[in-house]
């Protein structure tokens, strides 16, 4: 069995956590959250990056600025929304649950 498509749906789940958290310590431009998430062993690209903080503006929990950038067009950095600071908190519980929940069930084993 291949677990490569289980693995990808498993970071899918966590991803929009993953930048929520990331984002509320600091805004954050794109490419930083790119390089954070690989330090995290997450690889993600652009194309998977831009609809997920879309949706999260859409939602309201993440806004964003405009800066001038020396070297190229303007950068958008975004930051957590006090809606999106709340949710993170709702997400923190849960991960904090599910984890336990988890560790619980496979050190059974």
């Amino acid at each position: 069995m291949n677990t490569e498509n289980t693995k990808a749906q498993m970071r899918k789940g966590i991803l929009e956590f993953c930048i929520l958290s990331l984002i509320h310590h600091r805004e954050m431009y794109v490419s930083d959250l790119i390089d954070e998430l690989k330090k995290g062993k997450l690889d993600v690209v652009e194309g998977t990056l831009y609809p997920l903080l879309t949706r999260l503006k859409n939602a309201e929990f993440l806004s964003y600025r405009w800066e001038e950038s020396t070297g190229g067009p303007p950068r958008k950095y975004y930051q957590t929304t006090e809606k999106g600071s709340l949710f993170l908190k709702e997400l923190q519980t849960t991960w904090k649950e599910l984890t336990e929940s988890v560790n619980q069930i496979t050190n059974h084993q």
